[in-house]
């Protein structure tokens, strides 16, 4: 667990929970799942004496829950908002065709929850979590003037959140890259190797990782959008700074909702585009059998006449033509040659036995 005091450009980790909310700023309060469950008492305590009010119980099983989806909800006193993230580090959807064997790890996420009270932020999280260590490494880099000019300390614990959900989006963002090279690769292989294409569980696996991938990325934007509707639902108020920050607040949403519906868009993209691929593997493949029984079927129409004329000078009778003959057998073998010659480029002009340009 980790608490954290800021406040204008100050950012100082706490080493003890204050028995009053701060007078200024705002405190936030980073905890892992596990922990989270052990100290629940003393966090609703905490939570009374700073805010006024505590969590609710549907919202505390939906914090320790690490199946959860996407999700967000409400109270009169906070705002809840589950994210699913990406586990770290990215693990790749697709593997090397160049090792048929190997299995891809699936691409997998992890929900963190946002507790928003107006002077408090409660995050839980894995204890591994990413997110929490990045953004408590630059808001004190910013707050001792090393990072000061990437952006200002977030000045409510909303901004921080939606900033915290904006970093976890835009790694769905990177991953679109990796996707994409890994795919080709994929289709490379349908491709090019048409004829000897075996990794068809690898293809499956990867087309199975995106679309929980975009089932993900679905559940992240209805609870972005309904974060949207319930700002645009807050009392009216006339304070400008107050107006601001709402304005700012539901630019920053709408921006990470641009980036979830981008990101769908590409993962709607690669998985139509494996579908194609997969079917010109299947066209290629037709085709390719096409061509074999066109050339096998142009052979046995050349040899059928010449079998028919070895099956009939083969019958055991003595009355049959050129049988007695001394020249009888350069006859035949000519008159076939003649037959074969004149078939094979009566096809050949068909154009049965050349390929098509």
């Amino acid at each position: 667990m980790r608490l954290f005091h800021i406040q204008d450009d100050q950012f100082v980790e706490l080493l003890a929970m204050p028995d009053m909310p701060p007078a200024r700023g705002y405190l936030w309060l980073g905890i892992d799942r596990q922990e989270f469950d052990a100290k629940l008492a003393s966090l609703q305590i905490a939570l009374q004496r700073w805010t006024g009010g505590q969590l609710f119980e549907p919202h505390i099983a939906a914090l320790l829950n690490a199946q959860l989806p996407s999700h967000f909800d409400y109270t009169s006193w906070y705002d809840l908002l589950v994210f699913r993230g990406l586990k770290a580090p990215v693990a790749p959807l697709v593997a090397s065709t160049d090792a048929p064997t190997e299995q891809s790890p699936p691409v997998d996420s992890d929900p963190v929850g946002f507790v928003v009270f107006d002077q408090v932020l409660l995050t839980v999280h894995t204890h591994d979590c990413e997110v929490r260590e990045f953004f408590a490494n630059r808001l004190a880099k910013q707050a001792s003037g090393e990072a000061r000019a990437i952006a200002r300390i977030p000045p409510s614990p909303a901004e921080l959140a939606l900033r915290m959900v904006n970093h976890m989006v835009d790694n769905y963002l990177d991953l679109r890259r990796q996707l994409t090279r890994q795919f080709a690769r994929l289709q490379e292989g349908l491709f090019f190797g048409a004829a000897y294409f075996s990794n068809w569980k690898l293809l499956l696996e990867a087309r199975s990782g995106l679309r929980v991938l975009e089932d993900t990325c679905e559940d992240q934007r209805a609870a972005v959008t309904e974060w949207i509707d319930a700002i645009d639902e807050l009392p009216r108020s006339d304070d400008p700074i107050v107006l601001r920050e709402r304005d700012l607040m539901r630019v920053r949403a709408r921006e990470i909702l641009e980036h979830i519906e981008r990101i769908l868009s590409h993962l709607r993209r690669l998985e139509s585009s494996a579908e194609n691929a997969v079917q010109m593997h299947f066209a290629t493949q037709n085709h390719r059998t096409n061509e074999i029984m066109r050339t096998l079927t142009v052979l046995t129409a050349v040899f059928l006449p010449l079998n028919f004329v070895t099956g009939f000078f083969g019958m055991n009778f003595d009355g049959l033509p050129l049988i007695h003959n001394v020249h009888g057998f350069w006859w035949t073998i000519g008159f076939m040659a003649v037959v074969g010659v004149g078939l094979s480029w009566y096809f050949w002009r068909k154009r049965l036995l050349s390929r098509p340009h």
